[in-house]
């Protein structure tokens, strides 16, 4: 993405006879590595076939598909043959405030295969985002090109809302998971018990628990440490960090109990996890 980063918008197409392997040295080498970004990125596939990888989950993506990737997620990419795709990332501040918080309910994300004429569209709204991109000098360029982007944005989250088929309207138990789950994203590092994230929904421990796990089918407690694991894998699949070292980002100066309950979650110690995902 190499547009002015200062806007918090890049937008390109982007091809490539080949993605390479992830051990052959090119320019593009740490796109082929395992990262991730600060920002909401979204991908059109125009031609090729793709592999994926999203939070240690492998996904195979064909024309015509769109992907959407939540900040922070560790992801990495492959293809063996030529490939057209169009990558759009936009900060937090850039997108619209309701397509951020419908965004943010799209857990897991999966590619998405589009139909053909609701592709077209995508692509005509595509073909006017890039043409702004190169008029920088144009009165008013950031705000035409932020209102472009959203509505691409759109077209993107209708289509994955629309083959979701997610509930028009949520129930008590759903609101309540919801709320508990946007909770946890943002404290797991720093809350670890149930009764601390019903004290700060205003609802009993009892009832909290009843409203997630009949959502969800798992308890609160499974739901926090799964977190937690989450962000300790992808730690220690894309970082240099030292297993102590996550430990303590993640919450826990008590080393040796951290060590024991990623062994516990995963069957194996936070250092053969390390070992087999890098290979």
């Amino acid at each position: 993405m190499t547009d002015d980063p200062d806007i918090g918008i890049a937008i390109e197409k982007i091809a490539f006879p080949q993605l390479p392997p992830a051990d052959h040295v090119t320019s593009v080498q740490e796109d082929r590595q395992s990262h991730r970004h600060n920002t909401h990125t979204f991908h059109l596939l125009q031609k090729g076939t793709v592999t994926i990888d999203i939070d240690f989950q492998q996904y195979k993506m064909e024309p015509s598909s769109i992907l959407y990737v939540h900040p922070d997620q560790v992801h990495r990419t492959t293809a063996h043959d030529p490939i057209t795709v169009v990558s759009l990332a936009m900060t937090n501040e850039n997108l619209n405030p309701e397509y951020l918080n419908l965004l943010e309910d799209l857990v897991p994300v999966k590619p998405l295969p589009v139909a053909s004429d609701t592709f077209a569209l995508l692509d005509q709204a595509v073909s006017l985002c890039l043409n702004l991109v190169d008029r920088k000098a144009d009165q008013l360029y950031h705000s035409r090109l932020k209102d472009a982007c959203n509505a691409l944005v759109a077209l993107i989250l209708s289509t994955y809302l629309e083959q979701t088929k997610a509930p028009t309207k949520l129930s008590r138990f759903d609101l309540v998971t919801k709320a508990f789950r946007e909770q946890l994203e943002r404290s797991f590092t720093t809350i670890k018990r149930p009764t601390d994230y019903a004290n700060s929904l205003n609802l009993s421990t009892a009832y909290l628990n009843e409203c997630v796990k009949n959502t969800t089918g798992h308890s609160v407690s499974h739901h926090i440490q799964q977190r937690i694991i989450l962000e300790a894998k992808r730690l220690l699949y894309y970082s240099d960090q030292s297993v102590k070292e996550i430990a303590a980002q993640l919450g826990y100066d008590d080393y040796p109990y951290f060590s024991r309950l990623f062994t516990k979650a995963t069957g194996m110690t936070a250092l053969a996890f390390r070992r087999k995902n890098r290979d």
